[in-house]
């Protein structure tokens, strides 16, 4: 199921089950995880992209080995908000992915999150080579928090 609202994504979900962020890229798809309680974000890992059944493979192996819940997409935004060829090629992903699974999958505005995210290990003086492993689950923690932010206003609303 392929929510475009939070909200949406937030009454899909299971109770007490963490969510995955992902940064997709063309060559890696960076991953975080949240807690089970959907307030903290924690970079898990980057994953090499090959072909869609085995990327896919890879992160429904981490769904089910984490139990989660949900997965939250970057979707990659013009600075002016509009939508372009990668937003298409996220939410084909999307698309493609809810086939191959019943967990809710929601999109995250992720413009500036890479920056963010390098900054954070510019400031941990992380080297070079080790910024360049990293990089991408760092900014899918960065997309990942976002969303659990936004969570938890929704949260505190009701």
């Amino acid at each position: 199921m392929i929510c475009e609202k939070i909200e949406d994504l937030l009454a899909a979900l299971p109770p007490m089950r963490a969510l995955a962020g992902l940064d997709l890229g063309e060559k890696t798809i960076g991953v975080a995880v949240s807690d089970r309680m959907l307030s903290v974000a924690s970079p898990l890992q980057t994953i090499r992209r090959t072909k869609f059944t085995k990327d896919a493979e890879a992160l429904l192996q981490i769904a089910a080995a984490r139990e989660l819940g949900g997965l939250i997409l970057g979707l990659p935004r013009n600075m002016d908000g509009s939508e372009g060829p990668r937003c298409q090629s996220t939410r084909a992903f999307a698309r493609n992915l809810s086939r191959l699974t019943d967990m809710p999958i929601g999109f995250w505005d992720e413009r500036l999150s890479t920056v963010a995210a390098e900054r954070a290990l510019l400031e941990a003086d992380t080297s070079r080579k080790r910024r360049s492993e990293v990089i991408d689950h760092v900014a899918a923690g960065y997309i990942l928090q976002g969303a659990l932010d936004r969570i938890g206003h929704l949260r505190r609303q009701t």
